[in-house]
């Protein structure tokens, strides 16, 4: 299930906000597909990014993916815990496996996030469509 506090992308990450600041992580479906994850690249702190922006990427076992940003604003904390133990992420993606939080720069941007029941929908017309 899908915690219905949390935004979701297209691109499989969440988001849950917290005043004007945003913590984003892989969904349980993106861990689950890409299998172990071994390796994280993340952003320095102060990095300022757009809304869709690439991140940086998480390494499994199967594939590397790029992590992109749901919203804009600007890295405030990168998870230190999951850049040492990646198993986190598949462990605990929506709890200890957040990826980094963001000091939002606005807060329009959320409304174009989709919430936890059409996030559910979309994965699965995707698994459809395979």
């Amino acid at each position: 299930m899908n915690p219905e506090e949390l935004h979701y992308t297209q691109s499989h990450e969440w988001v849950r906000i917290d005043g004007d600041v945003g913590t984003i992580g892989i969904t349980d479906y993106a861990q689950k597909e890409l299998g172990e994850i071994v390796y994280l690249e993340m952003p320095e702190v102060g990095h300022v990014f757009n809304a869709d922006e690439e991140f940086g990427t998480v390494e499994s076992v199967k594939a590397v993916s790029e992590l992109f940003t749901p919203l804009s604003g600007e890295i405030v904390e990168v998870n230190k815990a999951a850049i040492a133990e990646p198993g986190i992420v598949n462990d605990d993606p929506f709890g200890d496996g957040w990826l980094i939080k963001m000091k939002l720069s606005t807060d329009e941007e959320v409304g174009k996030l989709m919430s936890a029941e059409a996030y559910s929908a979309y994965v699965q017309a995707e698994e459809k469509a395979r």
